[in-house]
């Protein structure tokens, strides 16, 4: 058979990882270590976290998942998360250049670094302890119990979404 080798795929190319994948991987890791987690957390300074979790010990956690270079080094807003956690992690897939992320911008002693595919994940850089003031604490973890509670009463009983005023 003749064809273009061009259009052939690569196999040695490193498989493009969508944010989905790389969040179920931090999550399956998350999970083998007592953290659970919810995905796109609404924040109430209006962002958006891309996982958000709870540690045995009651400690908020937030991963903001970057799978191009261009969003990681284009998101001047990341550090609008650090006010809502008590640890912060950048997620990534196993190709992205991480080189960035030890830049003085990046605050490398703070943040801590997973990568993640589909199927699993490994912290590269754990997260340095910031810990939040207690109220703002129990803010936030009252605030993943209801959406998590909102999301799992809408699985049940999808008309509990329509009567759902929240949001």
């Amino acid at each position: 058979m003749s064809g273009n080798p061009l259009s052939q795929p690569d196999s040695l190319a490193p498989p493009v990882l969508s944010a989905s994948d790389v969040a179920r991987g931090i999550g399956r890791l998350f999970a083998r270590n007592d953290i659970w987690c919810l995905s796109e957390v609404p924040l109430r300074n209006g962002r958006r976290a891309d996982l958000m979790g709870i540690d045995a010990k009651g400690l908020v956690v937030i991963v903001e998942i970057k799978v191009a270079r261009a969003d990681l080094l284009g998101d001047a807003k990341w550090p609008d998360y650090l006010d809502f956690c008590d640890r912060f992690y950048w997620g990534l897939p196993p190709g992205l250049d991480r080189a960035p992320l030890e830049n003085e911008a990046y605050r490398p002693e703070t943040c801590g670094v997973i990568v993640a595919d589909g199927y699993d994940a490994e912290i590269l850089r754990p997260a340095a302890l910031e810990p939040l003031a207690a109220a703002r604490r129990k803010t936030q973890v009252e605030h993943l119990a209801r959406i998590a509670m909102r999301r799992h009463m809408a699985l049940l009983d999808p008309l509990c979404t329509a009567l759902d005023q929240h949001g």
